[in-house]
């Protein structure tokens, strides 16, 4: 698990209590589900434009941005970032086909 994220975790659910007026984070969670949404769908977006140009340092740049709004909708959500980690470890070992097939029988 990363450190990382863990830290960025803590400080995002710190920002929750925050002012709006000081915390760009705090912000967002004032404006609400939309506004975290659609703040998240223009980072997709970057990062689709940065991987179709191929520039590998504005690919890392924008990965960061989604990774970092991703996790605020967590956040927001009350989902800590640990839970993502162990579905991903879940996910580990099986084949894409085979966890997309899982999926359906849920």
């Amino acid at each position: 698990m990363s450190d990382t994220l863990l830290r960025l975790m803590a400080v995002l659910n710190d920002r929750k209590y925050a002012d709006a007026d000081s915390s760009y984070v705090a912000s967002l969670y004032a404006a609400g589900t939309d506004k975290i949404l659609k703040k998240l769908g223009e980072e997709a977006t970057e990062t689709v434009i940065a991987g179709k140009a191929g520039d590998k340092q504005q690919i890392i740049y924008e990965t960061a941005d989604l990774w970092f709004h991703s996790m605020v909708l967590l956040a927001h959500n009350d989902i800590d970032v640990e839970a993502v980690l162990h579905e991903l470890d879940r996910r580990f070992g099986l084949s894409g086909l085979e966890e997309k097939a899982s999926r359906s029988k849920k």
